[in-house]
């Protein structure tokens, strides 16, 4: 169960690298550098694995009734979940320009 609240954590960073990378695009140059490599990676590759596998995780969790033992925050597992939908609502809209 530790684990299952250390990923939703990890999830939730990831997500906010996420937006930073996603809005990114829109900033004026930021310095190519490191941090924002790693904070690239962070958003658009690994955030989208670890919300897979947190929401999977979860979503067993609720359907064996174990969710509550975890003890991870509700508002976290919200947040998490409406990025996982903004994240694949905006790779699909990337995938499929009109």
């Amino acid at each position: 169960m530790r684990l299952v609240r250390f990923l939703s954590r990890v999830a939730f960073i990831c997500n906010i690298c996420f937006l930073v990378a996603t809005f990114s695009r829109w900033l004026p140059a930021l310095p190519d550098n490191a941090i924002i490599s790693d904070i690239i990676v962070l958003g658009y590759l690994v955030s989208v694995l670890i919300n897979i596998l947190v929401n999977l995780l979860v979503l067993v969790l609720l359907l064996i009734g174990r969710l509550r033992a975890a003890a991870i925050p509700v508002w976290l597992l919200v947040v998490n979940c409406i990025f996982f939908i903004g994240q694949i609502l905006l790779f699909y809209t990337n995938l499929h320009p009109h």
